[in-house]
């Protein structure tokens, strides 16, 4: 496969990556039968691997970085930080300082990511999502700190909004420090909203940008058809809601994957091969994570980076779904406090 630079910082990635949040307890559990997924994936050209310490609670890490032993220096990997690792994915509770962007937890747990990954050293360290409770002046000059004694080569952000980007960028320049160099943001034809702010953003300031489920969370798989009853997999149980098909929002987007399916028929692909094309494609994208749990899915994947969408073939898909917009919302990754706060929302007027 071709390499793309890393957000200029000189490391060249591929332009799929091998997501591993479904290596563990939250997909494929047999850790040999990830790590020959893993393999397979790095001796068919893939040389980017991402993950996150939240994982299955850090057996993620620990899965990827057994299957790397004596292939370290073949990779670029990435973890990220953020979450709690003493609670159940979207479990509430948990001890507020084992959790965020604060300095205290991030020097714990990329000591615990190097650990688990079987490392001295991350590549790309992300912050997994905003955190409104620390400031980004303490994440950036924490992660500073990091990349200069070693630990760390370069980091970046994942789920950010358009101005905290901008932000992180000013802060880093105001005050000497290094900057995020990457973003990750989630990216499909199904959830286009990033094309308004986000990579007009990472664009200008000349960051990577490495777009999660470009899958729409297997919405684009071919899994999901009209007529066909709704699969059940890992994603529709971790996640109902998205999956529900009695909602009009879920209903708009079966009738998109429709759409899109006829026409990858017609261009002669696979839905997939249209979907994963349509993302790397995008000048603004440097890697399109995919995360499959089986051989199988791996497999249906790794021909995406041959296929080249013709300008009929784009404006056909913004026919479909509008640049810029997203089928839905109930499926946003990160809603900023003033949202969800009822005294932020209602303190002006109260």
């Amino acid at each position: 496969m071709d390499t793309r630079n890393l957000g200029h910082t000189g490391m060249h990635v591929t332009p799929l990556c091998l997501g591993a949040m479904m290596f563990g307890a939250w997909g494929e559990k047999d850790h040999e039968e990830s790590a020959r997924i893993i393999h397979h994936a790095l001796d068919s050209g893939i040389n980017f691997i991402d993950t996150a310490d939240v994982y299955s609670q850090g057996e993620s890490e620990t899965i990827v970085g057994k299957a790397l032993r004596g292939r370290r220096q073949d990779v670029v990997l990435a973890t990220k930080f953020h979450s709690p690792m003493d609670v159940a994915m979207g479990a509430p509770g948990g001890d507020p300082n084992q959790r965020g962007n604060s300095r205290r937890w991030m020097v714990r747990e990329v000591e615990n990511s190097l650990r688990r990954l079987q490392t001295d050293w991350i590549d790309l360290y992300q912050v997994h999502r905003p955190d409104t409770g620390t400031d980004d002046d303490e994440t950036i000059a924490a992660l500073t700190d990091l990349q200069r004694a070693g630990k760390i080569r370069a980091f970046g952000s994942s789920t950010f909004p358009a101005y905290r980007i901008v932000e992180g960028q000013v802060i880093a320049r105001d005050r000497a420090l290094s900057r995020f160099v990457t973003e990750q943001p989630p990216y499909s034809i199904l959830a286009r909203g990033i094309e308004r702010e986000v990579l007009p953003v990472t664009e200008k300031y000349r960051m990577g940008v490495l777009a999660w489920s470009p899958l729409s969370g297997g919405w684009l798989s071919g899994r999901f058809r009209k007529g066909q009853e709704m699969p059940t997999t890992n994603r529709t149980k971790m996640m109902p809601k998205r999956f529900d098909l009695s909602t009009p929002a879920n209903q708009r987007r079966l009738d998109a994957v429709e759409d899109l399916a006829v026409l990858a028929e017609q261009t002669g692909i696979t839905l997939i091969e249209l979907a994963l094309a349509f993302v790397m494609q995008h000048p603004g994208v440097t890697s399109a994570i995919i995360g499959p749990r089986t051989m199988e899915q791996l497999d249906s994947q790794l021909s995406s980076p041959d296929v080249h969408l013709s300008a009929e073939v784009l404006d056909r898909i913004d026919e479909i779904v509008a640049p810029g917009t997203d089928i839905s919302d109930d499926g946003n990754a990160y809603t900023t406090d003033a949202l969800t706060d009822p005294f932020l929302r209602r303190r002006r007027t109260a």
